[in-house]
């Protein structure tokens, strides 16, 4: 994954709020805005601009049932992410190897 497209994955996450909406839909339970928003001290507005950026990240879907929109946690983008951590942990760690080979090479 490239970093422009963990980028936004990342700022989603960078919010408390949103990381705790995130929480709570990671059950498995598809919530409504009345219901994310009752379970705080946020507004129903608040709590769909927080749920816009998370949707915009792919991190949560929503389908319409009636009048309702009901929002649901994907875990796909969040996996990417993990790789993607995994990936800048590795070149580091390659990186700090070929240092610490560098420093520890006798001088001839």
């Amino acid at each position: 994954m490239p970093a422009a497209e963990a980028a936004p994955i990342f700022a989603a996450l960078g919010d408390p709020t949103r990381l705790a909406l995130l929480a709570r839909l990671s059950d498995g339970e598809h919530r409504s805005i009345s219901a994310l928003a009752a379970e705080t001290d946020l507004t129903r507005q608040a709590v769909t601009k927080h749920l816009h950026v998370l949707e915009k990240a792919g991190l949560v879907r929503c389908a319409r049932t009636g009048r309702e929109t009901r929002y649901a946690y994907r875990p796909g983008p969040l996996g990417e992410a993990q790789t993607y951590l995994q990936q800048v942990a590795d070149h580091w760690e390659a990186a700090l190897g070929r240092l610490k080979a560098l420093v520890e090479t006798p001088a001839d």
